[in-house]
């Protein structure tokens, strides 16, 4: 099967122009198909207390009200992924800016929990392989907005780690699917200001130990939760690390692991 790689990268990637650039530029030079979704950064948190919104976060995913629905749709749809289709454009990548709404590319529900009430929060049911298969295949290069939509008009925020693993399960059937999360860092460490501090690999008991020790937490959490569900549902291979490293971690010479 033709390889295919899903690319993730975070909001503070995102908020520095430097490391955006490197990042993309790296991106720029995969072989084979490479689909890229990103965060939403500090934008949306800064334009929210601009507007007098106040903002809620809960284990790394933001509660999303009325309010925060319309920011982070004309932050994260809007301004950060035209400006980085526009970027990759630049540097002659072939991109197509696109949201989970866009062609009916991802189908969300509003996530029922009962204890938190996380708004207009979306948990993916579709993805539409179909549409990625037509697009990939004509060479582009795909950057999806971690915005989604229920089927019934109504648009849904929702976590692009998910939207990053739920692309790369359903493709795995039909491509050799490499999922790789780049951020700022080495990888997941064992000490957050030793950057050479880098877990090599992580597997369900020392996931489970790493976090009893408060060594993962927040925003770690659902990018490696996320991790195991694209592994279990027959993605080859999942890396987090560094952005800019996007060939080393291709290559499995930097980042961190994860197995099953």
């Amino acid at each position: 099967m033709e390889p295919l790689y899903v690319i993730k990268i975070g909001g503070n990637i995102v908020d520095n122009p430097a490391l955006l650039t490197e990042c993309l530029q790296a991106f720029a030079t995969i072989k084979g198909q490479a689909i890229l979704v990103h965060g939403g950064g500090k934008l949306a948190t800064n334009l929210a207390t601009t507007m007098g919104v106040e903002q809620t976060m809960i284990e790394g995913r933001r509660i999303t009200d009325e309010a925060t629905l319309k920011i982070v749709t004309m932050v994260y749809a809007g301004y950060i992924n035209k400006n980085i289709v526009a970027q990759l454009q630049g540097i002659g990548v072939k991109a197509i800016g696109l949201t989970g709404v866009d062609g009916n590319l991802i189908q969300a529900h509003k996530r029922v929990n009962a204890s938190i009430d996380y708004g207009y929060v979306g948990d993916v049911d579709k993805v539409n392989v179909d549409l990625i298969q037509l697009l990939v295949s004509n060479n582009n290069r795909l950057v999806i907005a971690p915005i989604t939509h229920d089927g019934n008009g109504q648009l849904l925020n929702t976590n692009a780690d998910t939207i990053a693993q739920s692309i790369a399960t359903a493709l795995a059937a039909i491509y050799n699917v490499h999922l790789i999360y780049g951020f700022e860092k080495e990888g997941v460490l064992v000490d957050i200001n030793n950057p050479s501090s880098v877990i090599a690999k992580i597997d369900r008991p020392s996931y489970a130990k790493l976090k009893e020790d408060k060594v993962i937490f927040e925003g770690m959490v659902p990018k490696i939760d996320n991790a195991y569900l694209a592994l279990d549902g027959g993605v080859q291979s999942v890396i987090i690390g560094k952005a800019e490293k996007m060939n080393e971690l291709i290559n499995g010479t930097a980042g961190t692991t994860i197995k099953i």
